[in-house]
């Protein structure tokens, strides 16, 4: 598990135990995206960084194993990996996507036509690795074909119009063809990235504020989808710390539900980040099996990991008010610039 800082270092967990493995340093700027390479290469994080690089760590030895430059002052938001043939490295930087032949290390394309504001989210679709989707500040969402030589002009397939500037985007459904996308006013909209067919939430935070008693929700981290339950949430915050996992209903009847889950007496201010334990891959049954729900880091420096309590009073419901561990040496900044 890595955690970035304020301090433009990465912190490298245990996210069974919470033991501290050690630090990866090098970025000279505000670290915007995180993540971690395939199974392959489990021990490789990778990093971007408004100082316009991307760096693999080998966090083994917690050193710099490769960089990735965009130069020209390009800022970098957002990275994703993928193509057909797997090889190609997309990042989102001021207005352009830039994309690299990382077997090589040698840039390939350049997008600039597309986006006419900072690109916050790049992520090739998942089941569809040729494809890659773009969201900017701008208001679009953009998805090209990246097969052959990329380019503006032949590779651009469709354009969604959010409207507003766009946070954060994610897949779900059977086919990954649906799109989550909370937007820096803390909107939600639900997408078929396929017809563009829309479910918008504009109203999404007072509707989650009604389903609880508690302090009204002053913004969403993050979406978290089950592929088992077939289960939306979307995952809103108080000023003061406390989350809830608010289910989302987008066909039929548009609605976001009572909290299925509310994490509460950990953190005192703005939560940044969640990570569900069932959303880590090959960790996610060993850290279940200690009974851990999941973490969070917020503004007030912690890093809280949650115990689940599986109450029978409460149906499909994780009322996680006990504290297993907190770190007051760490502070998240992953949500991305600007906000």
């Amino acid at each position: 598990m890595a955690v970035s800082l304020s301090t433009n270092a990465v912190k490298v967990y245990s996210p069974v135990t919470g033991q501290y493995y050690g630090e990866c340093k090098g970025h000279s700027a505000t670290i915007n995206h995180i993540s971690f390479s395939g199974p392959s290469t489990p021990h490789v994080l990778h990093s971007c960084s408004s100082d316009g690089t991307i760096r693999a760590w080998d966090t083994r030895t917690f050193q710099q194993v490769s960089s990735f430059h965009s130069g020209s002052s390009q800022e970098i938001f957002s990275f994703s990996f993928g193509g057909s043939a797997n090889n190609l490295l997309a990042a989102g930087c001021n207005t352009q996507i830039l994309f690299w032949d990382w077997r090589n290390d040698k840039q390939v394309a350049c997008l600039e036509d597309s986006h006419v504001e900072d690109v916050t989210q790049v992520h090739f679709i998942p089941d569809h690795q040729s494809k890659l989707l773009s969201a900017s500040v701008d208001g679009l969402i953009c998805v090209f074909d990246t097969d052959g030589d990329i380019n503006d002009d032949d590779h651009l397939e469709s354009v969604l119009n959010v409207g507003t500037s766009v946070g954060k985007v994610g897949f779900f459904g059977e086919t990954y063809q649906k799109l989550w996308c909370l937007t820096h006013i803390e909107t939600l909209s639900i997408w078929d990235w396929k017809d563009a067919s829309e479910t918008n939430f504009k109203d999404a935070r007072s509707l989650a504020s009604d389903c609880w008693t508690l302090d009204d929700v002053d913004y969403f981290v993050d979406c978290h989808y089950s592929r088992e339950a077939e289960q939306l949430w979307v995952i809103g915050g108080t000023n003061t710390g406390i989350l809830g996992y608010f289910p989302v209903s987008y066909r039929g009847t548009r609605a976001i539900g009572s909290p299925e889950a509310i994490l509460g007496g950990g953190h005192t201010g703005i939560v940044r980040s969640v990570l569900p334990m069932s959303s880590m891959p090959g960790r996610s049954s060993e850290g279940q099996g200690h009974g851990i729900f999941g973490w969070t880091g917020g503004e007030d420096g912690r890093l809280c990991c949650w115990s689940s309590d599986n109450s029978p009073e409460i149906n499909r419901s994780w009322i996680s008010s006990t504290l297993v561990s907190r770190s007051p040496r760490t502070r998240h900044t992953i949500r991305h610039h600007p906000y």
